[in-house]
């Protein structure tokens, strides 16, 4: 009998040990790398001799795995966007942890697809809806989907209200079979994955009404009755409410219970756009503002957010869970459904989003909600909105700065004050990004520059507030000095 080629990817025999050496010694590098993280910059740019180590050409022979990972050590990780660092506060983006990222090496190494067939992965998944349900306060008929983010949590909630209103058939003859003009409402706060989300659907970005907001950066709820009245009356027909739970300027929550009443008196669909906010629903003293919320039609929401879980992990909770499965579900031979064997367990993940490829974003979200619990979870955003007060009180007691909108959650938008605060407080930013101290960000409040710290990592600390502030005050005096 002839040996078989050698076409496994694995070490042969004799080569596991080192495998297997080489592996321990990775994992040691990322947990040194994690527990030492406030010893690196939070970011530095990246040397061009960085960039060319991947504009090589196509390897054809095998390398050495310690090669490549000493090739990682030297010119990737210390050129990362920074997020896992206690001083990142650039953008709503969580600082993962360690038990997450173990449960996604666990996931790497099972390598599950979980589109579909009858699998114990595709049940951890089910358990994560389950306590979804529980969180938010949906019936146990309800259905969700982990999702790469909100964006497309968000692109898939449009989708099953397009359908919903217009029947299903709608799936077959195609939006342009009908000469009904859907219209939709969110506040002029609202992520652009809402517009972009009503482009990629076929509505196009004008059947979305963005509605004024308040002084308290909220959806103005007197502008939202009065657009619904212009549109009925113009022969329009709204059929979508958008809320937002957590703006991505300043973190403001949408009165959900007013909204979910005009909803249900308007027969509009609502969803709730909660990429970070919506899991304030573990915090006690976050989760009273967010009342209503129990009473949307669908949710979407980043557990890679505020629950610190590793990218990605969004996911996407539909009230009817009927209608979310007659928006995505098709029938395909080499899809078909058994009572028993491996193709069993229907319904599958695939008949609830557009992806039949599906890694296993539930373990490492199990992982994190297992070891850290519900409670310590909460905690964390509670901290969180503490640091982000702290700051707000920073900046009130500093002559030098000026909030530019309330702090509402835990993102604080302010500026140094000057003559000419646009071009010196963009400076600040750079300089601070540049510098490796804090990574705050950039928006426009009113119109007015604002540098914008989101605060969200779950290892920051009041050390890491003083050393911003310090080092803006420093950088502004500095400018103006020049």
């Amino acid at each position: 009998m002839q040996d078989r080629p050698n076409c496994s990817l694995d070490p042969d025999h004799d080569n596991w040990p080192a495998m297997r050496a080489q592996a321990h010694a990775m994992l040691d590098d990322m947990l040194n790398y994690t527990q030492d993280i406030r010893e690196r910059p939070v970011w530095q740019p990246i040397p061009a001799s960085a960039r060319d180590v991947f504009r090589q050409d196509l390897p054809k022979e095998p390398s050495d795995l310690g090669k490549v990972h000493e090739i990682f050590l030297e010119h990737i990780l210390p050129y990362a966007i920074g997020n896992a660092h206690p001083g990142f506060m650039g953008w709503v983006h969580g600082g993962g942890n360690a038990a997450g990222a173990l449960g996604e090496m666990l996931a790497a190494f099972l390598n599950a697809n979980l589109g579909g067939r009858d699998h114990i992965p595709i049940e951890v998944e089910r358990q994560i809806l389950k306590w979804c349900t529980q969180i938010f306060g949906f019936p146990d008929t309800a259905s969700g989907i982990f999702v790469t983010g909100t964006s497309m949590a968000n692109f898939i909630a449009v989708l099953i209200a397009i359908r919903k209103k217009l029947g299903f058939d709608v799936r077959q003859t195609g939006l342009a079979a009908t000469s009904r003009n859907l219209v939709a409402y969110a506040s002029a706060g609202a992520h652009q994955c809402i517009s972009q989300a009503f482009d990629l659907c076929g509505l196009g970005t004008r059947a979305l009404r963005l509605i004024p907001l308040n002084d308290q950066f909220e959806l103005d709820l007197d502008a939202l009755s009065r657009a619904i009245d212009e549109d009925r009356q113009a022969g329009r027909e709204p059929f979508l409410l958008v809320g937002t739970a957590g703006s991505v300027d300043v973190g403001a929550i949408d009165d959900l219970d007013v909204m979910a009443d005009i909803a249900r008196r308007e027969d509009l669909v609502l969803h709730v756009d909660g990429a970070f906010g919506a899991l304030g629903m573990l915090s006690e003293t976050v989760s009273p503002r967010l009342k209503g919320i129990e009473r949307a039609d669908s949710i979407a929401f980043d557990f890679h957010k505020w629950a610190q879980v590793p990218y990605d992990a969004g996911f996407i909770l539909v009230r009817d869970g009927q209608s979310h499965i007659d928006t995505f579900s098709s029938s395909a031979v080499y899809l078909k459904r058994e009572s028993r064997g491996m193709a069993a367990g229907s319904p599958w993940p695939c008949d609830f989003g557009p992806d039949l490829s599906r890694g296993f974003r539930a373990l490492k979200t199990w992982f994190t909600i297992q070891v850290y619990g519900a409670d310590k979870l909460g905690g964390v955003i509670d901290g969180t909105c503490e640091l982000a007060a702290y700051l707000g009180q920073r900046i009130e007691q500093s002559k030098q700065l000026e909030l530019l909108a309330p702090v509402s959650l835990n993102i604080v938008c302010f500026r140094y004050r000057c003559t000419n605060p646009d071009e010196i407080n963009a400076q600040i930013v750079l300089a601070l990004q540049e510098s490796g101290v804090a990574a705050p960000s950039s928006t426009r409040i009113n119109g007015q520059y604002a540098i914008r710290a989101a605060i969200v990592n779950h290892r920051s600390a009041r050390e890491d507030i003083d050393a911003m502030v310090n080092a803006v005050e420093q950088i502004g005096s500095a400018r103006l000095g020049s």
